[in-house]
């Protein structure tokens, strides 16, 4: 689904990405790890076509990426939607924009509401809403889109213990069922180990591939009781402090 080869970006004369090359499979699920400021969110901005490769190429779908794909959707850390819109009419945006008659688009996204379990708050504005709530309707809008690839960049960070834990659940429910390649950028060791069939631990920046950590056992809500999630995320965190070695495992 992903191929990326000697991927390598820059702002102006500043490296941020140095010869990044990796794989997913289709229905493959990619967390990414790292040191803050390392270069992260900017491989998402790659991989989404939101960014153009100073070197390398980026090929999603067996195509090359040069802008933004119509199959791809972007879940961005602080949800994006826009304040002025109902929840309705920010999940329906996406189908809006690509010109979706309205009753199918209705149809459609009042399903997806009614999954998410937010089907009550159609005429509800971003401001009258939960944190859990706001990104339900980002995860709404993202799924309207029906897409093969998911990008979320620390899509749970503002959330509180038990609400994340609980987006994360709903999170790996709908990557079961639906089988979408998923991306996603965290700070969090847990929620790296729990999300991410393969783990992407990033150097500090300008950012190289240190490591992508097989994570197979993943894949229900009862794996974080497992001793292999256990011994993922130790792995991790001797990465990430620099007491893990550089090979592919």
């Amino acid at each position: 689904m992903i191929h990326v080869e000697g991927l390598s970006f820059s702002y102006g004369s500043a490296p941020v990405l140095e010869d990044l090359s990796l794989r997913l499979p289709a229905g493959g699920s990619l967390a990414v790890i790292g040191p803050s400021g390392c270069g992260k969110t900017t491989l998402l901005y790659n991989l989404a076509g939101l960014l153009n490769p100073g070197a390398g190429r980026v090929l999603v779908g067996g195509g090359e990426v040069r802008g933004p794909r119509e199959r791809t959707a972007v879940i961005l850390q602080h949800y994006g939607l826009f304040p002025w819109k109902t929840v309705y009419e920010n999940a329906a945006l996406g189908l809006r924009i690509r010109g979706v008659p309205a009753d199918a688009r209705r149809r459609r996204v009042e399903d997806i509401l009614e999954e998410l379990g937010i089907a009550g708050l159609q005429t509800r504005y971003p401001g009258q809403l939960s944190g859990g709530q706001r990104q339900r309707v980002a995860i709404a809008r993202a799924l309207a889109q029906d897409p093969d690839l998911l990008i979320m960049d620390e899509p749970f960070s503002s959330l509180d213990a038990l609400t994340r834990e609980a987006h994360q659940n709903l999170l790996l429910s709908l990557w079961r069922e639906k089988g979408v390649t998923l991306v996603l950028v965290s700070h969090s060791v847990d929620e790296a180990a729990f999300l991410g069939r393969e783990i992407l631990v990033l150097s500090e920046g300008p950012a190289r591939i240190r490591c992508v950590l097989s994570n197979p056992g993943m894949g229900s809500e009862e794996y974080r009781r497992h001793a292999d999630y256990q011994r993922v995320c130790t792995e991790l965190r001797d990465l990430l402090k620099g007491a893990g070695d550089e090979a592919r495992v």
